[in-house]
Order: C-alpha cells, then structure tokens, then sequence
C-alpha cells in the first residue's frame, strides 16, 4: 500500500472525509490495527498509564518513546506514524530538536507536542529542520498537575478564545495536525472550521476531521476510570478485527462519537 502522508489527511479534510487513528505500542497490535485500514497510529506517553501502570504520564521518558516507536514502526505498514515527546522533553528549541531526532530515527514520520503558543518557536525550529509536527490542545495530560485533574478545557468564552488563538498560532509556526483532547463539541468545531490543518478530537465531538482512541479504551480493557468519550467496539464486535473496522466505520459516518461521548 502507498504510504499515508499529511497531505492524504489534508486531502480528506477538504473532501470533508473524516479518518480514524488509533494508539499502538508494540508490532502486533500496530500490525493488526493497519490491516485493518487504521490511517494514522500514535505512540502516545499514554503508555506511562496503559502499559507502565503509572497514575499519569509525566514518568514516561524519550527512551521509552523511542523503544517503543520502533516496535510499532515494524508493524505500521502504510500508516502515518506520530510518537509523542514527553513531559520536559521539549522545554527549549534545542532540545526538543534532539529529541525529535531520536524518535524520527526511530520510525516516526511525526512528533506530537503538548501547549499553546509558547511552543511557536519551537515548531518552528522543528519544522525547518524536517521535523513535522503535531499540535496537541485542550486537556494536555502532561499538565495534569497544572490543571488540578483531568479536567475538560475551554468551556468559558475566555478560555475558548486562548485555545483557538494558540491553534491558529501553533498553525503558522508551522505545525500541520493538530489533536484537541475535552473541549466542548462546539469549540473543536470552530478550530477545525478555523484551521487549514487536519484536526483530530478525542472527547472534542464528533466535527473535527478525525478521531483518535487510546487502543485500550476501544478495546474494552482499560483499567480504573473509563473516560466519557471512550466506547468498547470490541464489546459490538466479540473480534478485535471487527471492533477495529467498526470503529473505522463509525467515525468515517459520523456517529462516532455520539453526544453521550462529547462534552457541551
């Protein structure tokens, strides 16, 4: 298969063709969830509570990341392959380019980051230097301690407008996706409307140009609290197979996420 680029995702977005993507951590499931037709796969420092059994993701380190990048780089297939930069990994320009050079090397074809505006010079840095790179707003686990909790993001009219101002900065520093996480459906509408890049929600609605699951939440096997905008598709299913082309399905017709999935 020909190899998805952000320029597939672009292409979607103005077709107006939504696309699902998934997490993955090691080859078999990478493999699997490519078969099956999963366009873009996440390393994610979600790994620090999926896999690690940590309370958040703030021990997760670049090594980590790495290792395991390269494990789901053998099974990704055609599959767009993003790997996140952990918690302090990025505090200045310099390093987060030294960091993202080990993850690229690893097999990723992008680097997500957590943050607003202040990050602008950064992905600048990152992008002139070959470095694409995913945005990451609203509820940014590596805040967590900032935030008081897991706590949805954006719902006063001040709070919003910093969120969709720091999108359309972080787009003209020249970030080219972009992932809200708990925002209200009405919000993450009006960046996706507002932004040229793709945008992917999870808990944002069911509006944004695609959607992205923790593979543990989609698959029923979380452990401890399960996020509202988290759905079992395996549950539907009794095959991961069938859960991970349902939930393909869903999201490309739109009734995933459903309202009890979104926040207002």
């Amino acid at each position: 298969m020909k190899p998805v680029t952000i320029h597939d995702l672009r292409k979607w977005k103005l077709s107006g063709e939504k696309f699902a993507a998934l997490t993955a951590y090691e080859y078999s499931f990478a493999h699997l969830f490519a078969s099956q037709g999963i366009p873009v796969l996440l390393v994610g420092d979600s790994l620090g509570m999926t896999v690690q059994g940590h309370d958040s993701t703030l021990p997760v380190t670049t090594d980590e990341i790495a290792y395991h990048t390269s494990m789901v780089r053998k099974g990704a297939g055609a599959a767009l392959l993003l790997a996140d930069l952990p918690f302090m990994s990025y505090a200045t320009p310099v390093q987060a380019c030294e960091n993202a050079a080990r993850l690229m090397r690893a097999g990723a074809n992008m680097v997500k980051l957590e943050g607003g505006a202040w990050l602008c010079e950064t992905v600048s840095r990152l992008t002139e230097r070959a470095v694409p790179v995913c945005g990451h707003l609203g509820l940014t686990p590596q805040s967590v301690n900032v935030f008081g909790g897991y706590k949805v993001q954006g719902r006063d009219a001040q709070a919003a407008e910093t969120l969709l101002n720091d999108a359309l900065a972080l787009e003209k520093a020249g970030a080219q996706l972009m992932v809200l996480e708990c925002v209200p459906q009405a919000l993450a509408k009006r960046v996706t409307d507002a932004l040229t890049i793709p945008v992917i929600g999870i808990g944002a609605g069911h509006q944004t140009d695609g959607q992205i699951l923790v593979m543990h939440d989609a698959l029923g096997i979380t452990a401890g609290h399960i996020p509202k905008f988290s759905k079992n598709f395996l549950a539907e299913t009794g095959d991961i197979r069938e859960a991970v082309q349902l939930y393909i399905r869903q999201v490309a017709e739109g009734s995933y996420p459903a309202p009890e999935h979104s926040f207002q």
